[in-house]
C-alpha cells in the first residue's frame, strides 16, 4: 500500500504491500539448483533463519507479537502492524490490543519500542487483517468493521478512541477477513472474499453443483469501495466495485495509481470430482492469481478457474466443466496479470516503489505466499515470499523466490515455524516481513552494489522453469524417511490395517489428503481439528464412530473452517476405510497409553 494524503499527493514514503512471487515445488533448470553468484555475504548473522536473493540481509525486526496479519509503515518509519485471533488460530493472543506500533529508536535493525493498542482480547476484540495510513490517520479492520484512528504527529499510538468508517462488513462463511487498500484519492477498496469454495448447494461436498444463480456473488468474492473520508457508511451490495474473485488478500498501488490484487484459486477438484481430476492435477490447479483490478470487471469466480498450464480460464465443473477443457462463459472473464502455482496461498502484496533495491526490483511485485494446506498427494509447498517482475502493469519476466526458509523444514500448515503473512516497504526502502505464527516481522535491505539481477534465493530454491527431470521416477512424499511410532491396534482390528491406514492417511496409497487438513503428525491445523488428543468434536473416539464420521463427512464444522467430505474426499474403498479409521484410533491412543 502506498500512504497518500488527502489531497492525493504521494506522501513522503512509498508504503509498498509486497507481492511475493513463489517457485514452482521441486522445478529445476537442467535437473540443477539454478546457478548463484559466488560473492561472499556480508550479512551479519543469519538472516533470522532466511534464505534471500542475492546481496540482500534480513534481520528479526521484532518477534513473539501474535498472530500478526498486514502491516503498514509511517513516514517516520513508525512499523504499524494488525494481529488476528478468529477460528484460525490455536494459540491465545498476547494481553494488549491487537494493533501494534513498532519504533527502531537507535536504528539497529530491531524494534525498540513495541506498542500494543486498539480491541483487547478481554474486552471480546478479535483483531483483524487489514490496516493502511492515509491523511493523518491509521485505518484498520476489526470484527466487520474498518476503524480511522486519528494519529497526533510525534505519538505513534492514537490517544483516542476510533471513529467507524465502515460497518457490517460480512464474518460468515470460509473466508471472514477483509484486507484493503486506500488510494491517492481516498477511495478504499475492500476485500469481501467468498462464502464458500465454489457457490456449491453444498460447500466442498463431493458432485455438489454450483447455484445456477449464485446469490453469494452480490455480496461476496469481489471488491468493494468506499470513501476513506466519510465515516458511518454500512456494507452493501451497491458498492461492489468489482466481481469473481474468491479471496484477494493482497492488494497494492503501482506508481500510476493501478490496483493489483492476488487471488487464492479454489479447492478440491479431485475430492469433488474425482472422475474429471488425478488428485496430483488438483494439487497443482487451479492457479494462484495476479489480477489488475478495474471497475466493473468479472475474473471468473465461481463459475471459471484459471488453468496455468493452459494459460486460459476454464470452466469450473460446478458449472459444467469437463476437467478443463471447456470454456464457455469463461471467454468473457477477466485473466491474471500473473499466475503462481495452486494452493499456495497468496496473502500479501506489495509493489516496490523505493529506489534501494537494484534496477529489476523497481516497480514489481512482492508476494507473501502463507503455505498450502491441500495438495496431497504432492508436498505443501509455499511458505515463502516471491518477486514477480512487473512493467506498465503487466508481467516483465518470471517470478522468482526471494525469501525462504520460513517454514523451518516443516511446509504444512500445523507445523511451519512461521508462515509469511504480511508485506510493506518502509521509506527508507527496506522490505518489511510479517509472520502469524509466532508474531514475527523480519526487516529485509539491500546490502549490495546495485549490479544484483532478480535471482532466486541462495538456498532451498529451484528455478521457475521445470524440465523433465523435475522429480525422481518413483515419486516424491512430504513424510519420506519419518520415523515410524509403534501404534496400538484398536481392539476388532489388525496391525496391518493401521500400516495401511497410516499409508492412506499420508497420501501414499488411495489419494488420501487427511494429512493436508489433520498435518503429517495429526497436530491438526488451521482447517482441521487435531486426531492425536484423544479428544473429538463428532465422535466418541470409538474405532466404530470414527468408521462413520469419515464415512459421512461433516459438511458443517464446528470450530474449524474446513468442510470434511465423505471419506475425506478420497476415493476410499471400505477396507481404505477400515484401515484409516484404525489408524486414526491408533494415534489418537498413542500418547495416552
Amino acid at each position: 500500500m502506498t500512504i497518500w494524503n488527502r489531497r492525493g499527493v504521494r506522501a513522503a514514503i512509498a508504503l509498498t504491500s509486497v507481492l511475493a512471487a513463489i517457485v514452482v515445488i521441486g522445478a529445476v533448470t537442467e535437473g540443477r539448483l539454478a546457478a548463484q553468484p559466488s560473492r561472499a555475504s556480508r550479512c551479519p548473522g543469519d538472516n533470522g533463519g532466511l534464505a534471500l536473493s542475492p546481496g540482500f540481509c534480513a534481520t528479526v525486526f521484532a518477534d513473539n507479537l501474535g498472530h500478526v496479519r498486514h502491516l503498514a509503515v509511517a513516514a517516520d518509519g513508525t512499523l504499524y502492524a494488525n494481529s488476528w485471533s478468529g477460528r484460525y488460530y490455536r494459540r491465545a493472543p498476547p494481553a494488549g490490543g491487537f494493533l501494534i506500533a513498532l519504533k527502531d529508536i537507535d536504528r539497529d535493525g530491531r524494534a525498540d519500542s513495541v506498542q500494543r493498542f486498539g480491541a483487547t482480547p478481554r474486552a471480546g476484540g478479535t483483531g483483524g487483517t487489514g490496516i493502511a495510513l492515509y491523511d493523518g490517520a491509521l485505518y484498520a479492520e476489526e470484527n466487520g468493521r474498518i476503524l480511522r484512528y486519528a494519529l497526533t504527529p510525534g505519538a505513534s499510538v492514537p490517544a483516542g478512541a476510533p471513529t467507524e468508517v465502515v460497518s457490517g462488513l460480512p464474518l460468515t462463511g470460509d473466508h471472514p477477513m477483509h484486507p484493503f487498500a486506500i488510494d491517492a484519492k481516498g477511495d478504499l477498496f475492500v476485500d469481501l472474499a467468498s462464502a464458500t469454495n465454489a457457490c456449491q448447494a453444498a460447500n466442498r461436498m463431493a458432485g455438489a453443483r454450483g447455484r445456477d444463480l449464485c446469490i453469494e456473488k452480490r455480496t461476496r468474492g469481489g471488491i468493494w469501495r468506499y470513501d476513506a473520508d466519510k465515516t458511518g457508511q454500512v456494507f452493501s451490495p451497491a458498492e461492489r466495485y468489482a466481481s469473481g474473485i474468491r479471496n484477494a488478500e493482497g492488494l497494492a498501488f503501482d506508481a500510476a495509481g493501478r490496483l493489483f490484487a492476488t487471488q487464492h484459486g479454489r479447492d478440491q477438484l479431485y475430492q469433488n470430482w474425482p472422475r474429471l481430476y488425478t488428485a496430483e492435477q488438483s494439487a497443482e490447479l487451479p492457479a494462484e492469481e495476479l489480477i489488475e483490478v478495474t471497475q466493473g470487471a468479472d475474473y471468473g469466480w465461481p463459475e471459471c478457474y484459471y488453468d496455468q498450464n493452459r494459460k486460459k480460464l476454464v470452466l469450473a465443473p460446478e458449472y459444467g466443466g469437463d476437467g478443463g477443457r471447456a470454456v464457455g462463459l469463461c471467454a468473457d472473464r477477466r485473466g491474471p496479470v500473473a499466475a503462481f502455482p495452486g494452493h499456495w496461498a497468496p496473502n500479501a502484496l506489495a509493489i516496490y516503489l523505493g529506489d534501494k533495491f537494484p534496477a529489476g526490483y523497481r516497480g514489481g511485485a512482492f508476494i507473501a505466499f502463507h503455505g498450502s494446506w491441500n495438495r496431497a498427494p504432492l508436498p505443501q509447498a509455499g511458505f515463502n515470499v516471491v518477486f514477480q517482475p512487473l512493467a506498465d502493469g503487466k508481467a516483465a519476466g518470471p517470478y522468482v523466490v526471494f525469501a525462504d526458509g520460513f517454514d523451518g523444514g516443516h511446509k504444512e500448515p500445523g507445523r511451519a515455524a512461521f508462515r509469511p503473512s504480511g508485506l510493506a516497504v518502509a521509506p527508507d526502502g527496506a522490505l518489511f516481513v510479517s509472520d502469524d505464527v509466532h508474531g514475527r516481522i523480519w526487516r529485509i535491505t539491500y546490502d549490495g552494489d546495485g549490479s544484483d539481477k532478480v535471482t532466486p534465493a541462495r538456498t532451498g530454491s529451484y528455478s521457475a522453469t521445470a524440465s523433465s527431470r523435475a522429480s525422481p521416477p518413483e515419486g516424491v512424499h512430504r513424510d519420506a524417511g519419518r520415523k515410524a511410532q509403534p501404534l496400538p491396534t484398536p481392539p476388532g482390528a489388525t496391525a496391518e490395517q493401521v500400516a495401511l491406514g497410516d499409508r492412506i492417511y499420508h497420501g501414499e496409497a488411495s489419494n488420501g489428503a487427511c494429512s493436508g487438513c489433520h498435518g503429517s503428525d495429526g497436530g491438526g491445523s488451521s482447517v482441521g481439528p487435531p486426531l492425536s488428543t484423544g479428544q473429538w468434536l463428532w465422535t466418541d473416539g470409538s474405532l466404530d464412530s470414527l468408521r462413520s464420521i469419515i464415512a459421512r463427512g461433516v459438511p458443517k464444522p464446528k470450530r474449524y473452517q474446513g468442510a470434511m467430505p465423505p471419506m475425506g474426499g478420497s476415493p476410499l474403498t471400505p477396507s481404505d476405510l477400515a484401515a484409516v479409521s484404525a489408524y486414526v484410533w491408533a494415534i489418537s491412543h498413542a500418547n495416552h497409553r
